[in-house]
């Protein structure tokens, strides 16, 4: 077990780690591109690593210097055969946009992760591949994939799904026509965003996206944003903690990905957007953050795509707040790194939480007297970092069994945490 330690209250400035997403995508789409490719503001986390490694087992270059990585792309047919099975790790996004890419090669590949990943279902990508063409086997990992040629398709999106959309879209590049997906809610779109600007026929109208089969990408200069998941945190962290003002700088504020912000402003949360720009197509910003008093707000419909991964931390901000907070639509957190539903519920309550557990989300009622507790992580990094900022509000000693999880996404999580302790 190992202490969360408790400050105060937290002032200063932090700069959060890249963006996940748009690192991913950063390598993929820069190896099917012609020429290089240079990322600056890379995220080192494990999850982007795993996807580096798969590249290079298909034939990629990529040189990795601190956060600046160099993807020397071979064009659209340029991977080659891997000699061994593609490891993802623990990376969902890697295993669903990487079976787009390889359904439409001319080679067989095989994926697999770790334990976590091969309880997560794939069928949601495999479904829609298999109507273009794709020839995969499984359900869960591991994925035999047979190269196949493609056809375009037009697919209604059962859920939102960034990776599931993204996925069909990297097939849409390698099939005859025009693909077409159509989504239920916006999610996010950063590989519509580099697609664009690398030369991609991209078409976007409302919640239709639509792509045609692509000869040619460029490989361009592509600089990652902090990413507002990780920011999410100090958010909370800052609005939770009496006294406490942080300035979150360069994050990312991508519409299809502020839900977080647009919760915590309606539960009354004080936060201010400076320093707004544009950099490679996606909005900047610096968020400065002080403390106040929170309502609980209810959660649920269009905006839920764009703060899935930030619910868990939600919920805990939810803790503080007046009144009840209702979190509904949100099934997709039962097919995260963990059943974060379950997960939340279950270790909230270890410090005195009132909450329930609902099929889609929960209900959290706030302003109860918090305690400390010993708290699982379930090793999903969300769960570990959220249960972080939960041990600065309770009363009493706080452990946790793994924070080890946290390099798949903020690997320096805790030294920027307690570097800005207030005494």
């Amino acid at each position: 077990m190992v202490e969360l330690r408790k400050v105060n209250k937290i002032k200063g400035e932090v700069t959060v780690p890249g963006d996940k997403s748009i690192s991913h995508r950063g390598v993929m789409l820069g190896a099917l591109g012609e020429g290089i490719t240079e990322i600056e503001g890379f995220l080192t986390g494990a999850d982007c690593l795993s996807t580096i490694d798969c590249f290079r087992n298909l034939g990629i270059e990529t040189e990795l210097s601190g956060t600046k990585v160099v993807v020397h792309g071979k064009g659209i047919y340029g991977l080659k055969k891997p000699d061994k099975i593609l490891y993802t790790g623990n990376s969902g996004t890697t295993t669903r946009l990487l079976s787009g890419i390889l359904a439409g090669q001319s080679f067989d590949s095989v994926i697999t992760g770790d334990a976590s990943i091969c309880k997560r279902p794939m069928s949601r990508v495999v479904k829609p591949l298999s109507m273009m063409g794709a020839d995969i086997k499984g359900e869960y990992c591991p994925l035999e994939i047979k190269g196949s040629a493609l056809n375009a398709i037009k697919y209604n999106m059962p859920v939102a799904s960034a990776q599931v959309k993204t996925a069909i879209l990297l097939a849409g590049l390698y099939a005859n026509g025009e693909t077409e997906v159509v989504e239920i809610e916006k999610s996010r779109d950063h590989t519509e965003r580099i697609l664009s600007a690398m030369g991609a026929d991209i078409i976007e109208d409302g919640l239709s996206v639509k792509v045609r089969k692509c000869d040619k990408l460029t490989g361009i200069h592509l600089s990652v944003p902090g990413d507002i998941s990780s920011a999410a945190f100090f958010i909370a962290a800052a609005s939770v903690m009496k006294g406490s003002e942080v300035l979150i700088k360069n994050v990312g504020v991508n519409p299809t990905r502020t839900g977080i912000l647009d919760v915590a402003r309606n539960m009354g949360a004080d936060i201010k957007e400076i320093n707004y720009r544009s950099e490679n197509n996606e909005p900047v910003c610096d968020l400065l953050v002080r403390s106040a008093d929170l309502k609980g707000v209810r959660i649920d419909g269009a905006i839920i795509p764009r703060l899935i991964d930030e619910l868990p931390v939600i919920a805990v901000m939810a803790l503080a707040a007046e009144g009840e907070t209702v979190i509904a639509d949100a099934a997709e957190l039962k097919v995260k790194e963990t059943n974060r539903i379950t997960a939340v519920c279950t270790e909230l309550k270890k410090s005195g939480a009132d909450i329930t557990e609902t099929d889609d989300g929960m209900i959290i009622r706030g302003g109860r007297k918090l305690i400390g507790a010993d708290f699982a992580s379930y090793g999903d990094h969300r769960m570990a970092m959220s249960l972080a900022v939960l041990a600065q509000m309770t009363d009493g000693k706080c452990n946790i069994d793994d924070i080890s999880c946290c390099a798949i996404s903020y690997p320096e999580f805790f030294n920027d945490l307690y570097a800005m302790e207030d005494k």
